[in-house]
């Protein structure tokens, strides 16, 4: 998961426009989001979730600015407590995990089934940490796919800014332990059906 800087940026040189100010760097970052989570909206429901539909999404959110976008990691990282796998290991990660993510849609019929699986598809993916940046929004966008297969409205899972923020990195810390229960309530506290 992304330390507390959720719109943590490389060095202003690290994007394709060259652009320094922060402002304007998170301002083409929110607009990459937006083009993403519509192109999300538009997906039929029935769509499978797969490696290459996970890196079109990555690639429309981030292409404008960096070229690591929609392209798996190439370097180790550490995310809180967690050693994700090397980068070696991303696409089989991605695979099994995108295996059994289809399979837990398929049986989930239940909203407690629901939440249990959006938990997954976030969780996991968070875990796996398959790009250089933008992981905790791509595992938003994803999680979100998995609610509208399930007949809900997106998620927003927390704001950038204030408490929501902090509650969330609680939640997920306490998840790297074994402990789904914070992460379960946030999701089921804001889970609505179209």
């Amino acid at each position: 998961m992304e330390d507390n800087q959720t719109n943590w940026t490389p060095f202003p040189d690290d994007n394709l426009l060259g652009l320094i100010d922060k402002n304007q760097i998170n301002e083409f970052e929110a607009s990459g989001i937006t083009n993403a989570e519509l192109f999300v909206l538009e997906l039929e429901t029935d769509v499978e979730i797969s490696t290459t539909l996970i890196l079109e999404i990555h690639k429309i959110a981030f292409s404008k600015l960096y070229d690591w976008a929609g392209k798996w990691r190439k370097t180790e990282v550490s995310v809180g407590q967690l050693l994700p796998p090397k980068p070696t290991l991303v696409l089989q990660a991605m695979y099994q995990f995108l295996d059994n993510l289809n399979f837990k849609i398929s049986i989930s019929k239940t909203p407690a089934e629901h939440i249990e699986c959006l938990v997954y598809a976030h969780y996991e993916f968070i875990k796996i940490h398959p790009f250089n940046n933008g992981n905790g929004r791509t595992g938003r966008i994803l999680m979100n796919l998995v609610a509208l297969k399930f007949g809900y409205q997106p998620l927003e899972l927390y704001y950038r800014e204030g408490e929501s923020r902090k509650f969330y990195i609680d939640a997920m810390k306490a998840a790297d332990n074994g402990n789904f229960k914070i992460l379960t309530e946030l999701i089921s506290e804001e889970l609505v059906s179209f």
